[in-house]
Protein backbone atom coordinates (compact mmCIF):
# COMPACT_ATOMS: atom_id res chain seq x y z
CA UNK A 1 0.00 0.00 0.00
CA UNK A 2 2.99 2.36 0.63
CA UNK A 3 3.69 1.94 -3.05
CA UNK A 4 0.48 3.11 -4.04
CA UNK A 5 0.08 6.07 -1.30
CA UNK A 6 3.41 7.38 -3.01
CA UNK A 7 2.48 7.39 -6.25
CA UNK A 8 -0.75 8.87 -5.93
CA UNK A 9 0.41 11.83 -3.43
CA UNK A 10 3.37 12.48 -6.50
CA UNK A 11 0.96 12.47 -9.34
CA UNK A 12 -1.68 14.79 -7.17
CA UNK A 13 1.48 17.46 -6.20
CA UNK A 14 2.74 17.19 -9.64
CA UNK A 15 -0.58 18.69 -10.72
CA UNK A 16 -0.45 21.21 -8.09
CA UNK A 17 2.78 22.65 -8.90
CA UNK A 18 2.20 22.57 -12.52
CA UNK A 19 1.39 26.33 -14.19
CA UNK A 20 -2.16 27.53 -14.25
CA UNK A 21 -4.03 26.02 -16.65
CA UNK A 22 -7.37 26.85 -18.62
CA UNK A 23 -9.64 24.60 -16.68
CA UNK A 24 -12.27 22.53 -18.85
CA UNK A 25 -14.97 22.02 -16.41
CA UNK A 26 -18.07 21.64 -18.61
CA UNK A 27 -16.96 20.85 -22.39
CA UNK A 28 -18.75 24.06 -23.21
CA UNK A 29 -15.93 26.14 -24.18
CA UNK A 30 -17.96 29.71 -23.51
CA UNK A 31 -19.56 28.41 -20.62
CA UNK A 32 -15.67 26.94 -19.20
CA UNK A 33 -14.30 30.55 -19.94
CA UNK A 34 -16.44 32.15 -17.90
CA UNK A 35 -15.96 30.51 -15.46
CA UNK A 36 -12.09 30.47 -15.35
CA UNK A 37 -12.31 34.55 -15.41
CA UNK A 38 -11.82 34.89 -11.89
CA UNK A 39 -10.82 38.52 -12.35
CA UNK A 40 -13.80 40.14 -13.89
CA UNK A 41 -16.24 37.00 -12.87
CA UNK A 42 -15.19 35.07 -9.46
CA UNK A 43 -18.73 35.26 -8.97
CA UNK A 44 -19.81 32.96 -12.06
CA UNK A 45 -17.51 30.20 -10.35
CA UNK A 46 -19.44 30.28 -7.05
CA UNK A 47 -22.94 30.52 -8.77
CA UNK A 48 -21.65 27.37 -10.56
CA UNK A 49 -21.31 25.57 -6.92
CA UNK A 50 -24.25 26.37 -5.12
CA UNK A 51 -25.70 25.08 -8.42
CA UNK A 52 -24.50 22.31 -8.19
CA UNK A 53 -27.21 19.89 -7.32
CA UNK A 54 -26.08 16.57 -9.18
CA UNK A 55 -27.80 17.02 -12.12
CA UNK A 56 -26.58 15.05 -15.08
CA UNK A 57 -23.01 15.25 -16.47
CA UNK A 58 -21.48 18.74 -16.58
CA UNK A 59 -24.79 20.55 -16.42
CA UNK A 60 -24.22 22.47 -13.26
CA UNK A 61 -20.89 24.29 -14.49
CA UNK A 62 -22.66 25.86 -17.58
CA UNK A 63 -25.23 27.07 -15.65
CA UNK A 64 -23.32 30.62 -15.00
CA UNK A 65 -23.50 31.19 -18.76
CA UNK A 66 -27.17 30.11 -19.31
CA UNK A 67 -28.12 32.56 -16.63
CA UNK A 68 -25.79 35.42 -18.23
CA UNK A 69 -27.20 34.18 -21.81
CA UNK A 70 -31.01 34.84 -20.32
CA UNK A 71 -30.24 37.78 -19.08
CA UNK A 72 -28.40 39.57 -21.24
CA UNK A 73 -24.87 40.05 -18.70
CA UNK A 74 -23.68 38.56 -15.54
CA UNK A 75 -22.93 41.69 -13.59
CA UNK A 76 -22.40 41.72 -9.51
CA UNK A 77 -24.09 45.43 -9.71
CA UNK A 78 -27.01 44.07 -11.51
CA UNK A 79 -27.89 40.79 -10.60
CA UNK A 80 -28.13 42.22 -6.73
CA UNK A 81 -31.11 44.01 -7.69
CA UNK A 82 -32.86 40.72 -9.15
CA UNK A 83 -35.66 38.88 -6.72
CA UNK A 84 -35.68 35.24 -6.32
CA UNK A 85 -38.69 35.56 -8.65
CA UNK A 86 -36.94 37.62 -11.08
CA UNK A 87 -34.46 34.52 -11.14
CA UNK A 88 -37.12 31.81 -11.72
CA UNK A 89 -39.19 34.11 -14.23
CA UNK A 90 -35.80 34.60 -16.49
CA UNK A 91 -34.97 31.21 -16.56
CA UNK A 92 -38.29 29.51 -17.26
CA UNK A 93 -39.73 32.20 -19.65
CA UNK A 94 -40.01 31.51 -22.66
CA UNK A 95 -39.16 27.87 -22.21
CA UNK A 96 -37.43 26.51 -19.38
CA UNK A 97 -33.92 26.64 -18.76
CA UNK A 98 -32.77 22.67 -17.86
CA UNK A 99 -30.79 22.41 -14.62
CA UNK A 100 -32.47 25.67 -13.17
CA UNK A 101 -34.86 24.30 -10.35
CA UNK A 102 -36.51 25.78 -7.25
CA UNK A 103 -33.77 25.00 -5.49
CA UNK A 104 -31.14 26.15 -7.55
CA UNK A 105 -32.78 29.52 -7.91
CA UNK A 106 -32.79 29.90 -4.12
CA UNK A 107 -29.17 28.95 -4.14
CA UNK A 108 -28.33 31.55 -6.64
CA UNK A 109 -30.56 34.56 -4.56
CA UNK A 110 -28.81 33.68 -1.58
CA UNK A 111 -25.72 33.38 -2.87
CA UNK A 112 -25.71 36.80 -4.70
CA UNK A 113 -27.24 37.92 -1.83
CA UNK A 114 -24.25 37.38 0.76
CA UNK A 115 -21.24 37.95 -1.92
CA UNK A 116 -23.19 41.51 -2.03
CA UNK A 117 -23.57 41.88 1.95
CA UNK A 118 -20.66 40.11 3.52
CA UNK A 119 -18.20 40.39 0.54
CA UNK A 120 -19.21 44.25 -0.92
CA UNK A 121 -20.60 42.44 -4.01
CA UNK A 122 -16.84 41.01 -5.22
CA UNK A 123 -16.81 37.01 -4.38
CA UNK A 124 -13.25 37.10 -4.73
CA UNK A 125 -12.86 38.68 -1.78
CA UNK A 126 -13.96 34.39 -0.26
CA UNK A 127 -10.49 34.05 -1.34
CA UNK A 128 -8.09 36.97 -2.03
CA UNK A 129 -7.22 37.73 1.54
CA UNK A 130 -4.75 34.48 2.01
CA UNK A 131 -7.52 32.86 4.65
CA UNK A 132 -6.55 29.88 5.82
CA UNK A 133 -7.92 26.05 4.12
CA UNK A 134 -10.67 26.17 7.10
CA UNK A 135 -11.68 29.19 6.72
CA UNK A 136 -12.00 28.95 3.09
CA UNK A 137 -14.13 25.90 3.76
CA UNK A 138 -16.34 27.21 6.12
CA UNK A 139 -17.03 30.36 4.10
CA UNK A 140 -18.49 28.24 1.52
CA UNK A 141 -20.25 26.00 3.34
CA UNK A 142 -22.15 29.34 4.33
CA UNK A 143 -23.86 29.64 1.44
CA UNK A 144 -26.92 28.26 1.01
CA UNK A 145 -26.88 24.69 -0.69
CA UNK A 146 -23.40 24.01 0.08
CA UNK A 147 -22.13 20.96 2.48
CA UNK A 148 -18.90 19.73 2.81
CA UNK A 149 -18.24 17.79 -0.07
CA UNK A 150 -18.94 20.86 -2.50
CA UNK A 151 -17.19 23.22 -0.04
CA UNK A 152 -14.05 21.18 -0.68
CA UNK A 153 -14.43 20.78 -4.16
CA UNK A 154 -14.10 24.36 -4.26
CA UNK A 155 -11.57 24.82 -2.00
CA UNK A 156 -10.02 22.32 -4.35
CA UNK A 157 -10.46 23.64 -7.60
CA UNK A 158 -8.89 27.26 -6.24
CA UNK A 159 -6.13 26.18 -4.75
CA UNK A 160 -5.02 23.19 -7.27
CA UNK A 161 -6.28 24.53 -11.14
CA UNK A 162 -6.69 28.03 -10.54
CA UNK A 163 -3.11 28.93 -8.02
CA UNK A 164 -5.37 30.65 -5.30
CA UNK A 165 -2.55 31.18 -2.50
CA UNK A 166 -3.46 29.57 0.93
CA UNK A 167 -2.45 30.12 4.75
CA UNK A 168 -1.93 26.20 5.06
CA UNK A 169 -4.08 23.32 2.90
CA UNK A 170 -4.24 20.98 5.86
CA UNK A 171 -8.50 21.04 5.97
CA UNK A 172 -9.08 20.75 2.39
CA UNK A 173 -10.49 17.15 2.17
CA UNK A 174 -11.14 14.91 -0.62
CA UNK A 175 -14.88 15.40 -2.21
CA UNK A 176 -15.63 11.24 -1.74
CA UNK A 177 -17.45 11.46 -5.69
CA UNK A 178 -18.19 7.82 -7.42
CA UNK A 179 -14.95 7.97 -9.37
CA UNK A 180 -12.60 8.78 -6.17
CA UNK A 181 -14.60 6.12 -4.37
CA UNK A 182 -14.26 3.16 -6.70
CA UNK A 183 -10.54 3.89 -7.36
CA UNK A 184 -9.97 3.97 -3.80
CA UNK A 185 -11.76 0.80 -3.18
CA UNK A 186 -10.31 -0.74 -6.33
CA UNK A 187 -6.90 -0.18 -4.97
CA UNK A 188 -7.15 -1.47 -1.70
CA UNK A 189 -6.78 1.80 0.27
CA UNK A 190 -10.20 1.25 1.93
CA UNK A 191 -12.80 -1.79 2.44
CA UNK A 192 -15.49 -2.17 -0.34
CA UNK A 193 -18.20 -1.25 2.48
CA UNK A 194 -16.64 2.33 3.37
CA UNK A 195 -18.54 5.33 4.71
CA UNK A 196 -17.71 8.92 3.01
CA UNK A 197 -15.69 9.30 6.30
CA UNK A 198 -13.61 6.35 5.27
CA UNK A 199 -12.20 7.94 2.17
CA UNK A 200 -11.93 11.37 3.87
CA UNK A 201 -9.59 10.35 6.80
CA UNK A 202 -7.98 7.76 4.59
CA UNK A 203 -6.89 10.69 2.26
CA UNK A 204 -5.89 12.62 5.77
CA UNK A 205 -3.57 9.74 6.85
CA UNK A 206 -1.86 9.50 3.57
CA UNK A 207 -1.02 12.91 2.92
CA UNK A 208 -1.96 15.13 6.54
CA UNK A 209 -0.53 18.59 5.01
CA UNK A 210 -3.22 18.72 2.11
CA UNK A 211 -5.76 15.69 1.60
CA UNK A 212 -7.35 17.23 -1.10
CA UNK A 213 -4.40 16.82 -3.09
CA UNK A 214 -5.62 12.79 -3.43
CA UNK A 215 -8.44 14.12 -5.39
CA UNK A 216 -7.79 14.58 -8.59
CA UNK A 217 -6.12 11.49 -9.06
CA UNK A 218 -8.66 9.66 -7.78
CA UNK A 219 -11.02 11.71 -10.38
CA UNK A 220 -8.51 11.32 -13.34
CA UNK A 221 -8.05 7.00 -13.07
CA UNK A 222 -11.95 6.97 -12.35
CA UNK A 223 -12.97 8.71 -15.22
CA UNK A 224 -10.12 7.47 -17.79
CA UNK A 225 -9.55 3.86 -17.07
CA UNK A 226 -10.95 2.83 -13.95
CA UNK A 227 -14.58 2.98 -15.41
CA UNK A 228 -17.29 0.96 -13.40
CA UNK A 229 -17.63 -2.21 -15.68
CA UNK A 230 -15.04 -2.30 -17.89
CA UNK A 231 -11.73 -0.98 -16.77
CA UNK A 232 -8.89 -0.13 -19.86
CA UNK A 233 -6.35 -1.41 -16.36
CA UNK A 234 -3.52 -1.41 -19.25
CA UNK A 235 -3.36 2.60 -19.81
CA UNK A 236 -3.72 3.13 -15.85
CA UNK A 237 -0.61 4.65 -14.42
CA UNK A 238 -1.37 2.73 -11.49
CA UNK A 239 -1.23 -0.56 -13.32
CA UNK A 240 1.32 -2.37 -11.53
CA UNK A 241 0.67 -1.59 -8.63
CA UNK A 242 -3.36 -2.34 -8.68
CA UNK A 243 -4.93 -5.41 -6.48
CA UNK A 244 -7.67 -5.16 -8.60
CA UNK A 245 -5.68 -4.63 -11.78
CA UNK A 246 -3.95 -7.96 -11.73
CA UNK A 247 -7.32 -9.54 -11.83
CA UNK A 248 -8.41 -7.68 -14.51
CA UNK A 249 -5.32 -8.60 -16.90
CA UNK A 250 -5.51 -11.76 -15.84
CA UNK A 251 -9.24 -11.95 -17.07
CA UNK A 252 -8.37 -10.25 -20.42
CA UNK A 253 -5.08 -12.88 -20.68
CA UNK A 254 -7.56 -15.85 -20.38
CA UNK A 255 -10.48 -14.05 -22.70
CA UNK A 256 -7.98 -13.38 -25.39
Amino acid sequence: EEAIRERLVKRGLDKYKAPPYFVEFSGDSEADELINDLQVYPHAFLIACVANRQIKGELDWTLPYRLKQRLGHLWMSRLCELTLQDIEAVTSKPEPVEGFTTEVCKNIYGAVSLIHSKYEGDAARIWSDRPSSGELVYRFLEFRGVGPKIANRAANILARQFRISLADYYSIDISADAHVKRVFKRLGLVPKDSSDEHFIFKARSIHPKFPGVLNLPGWEIGAKWCKPRIPVCQGCYMNDLCPSASVENKKQTVSG
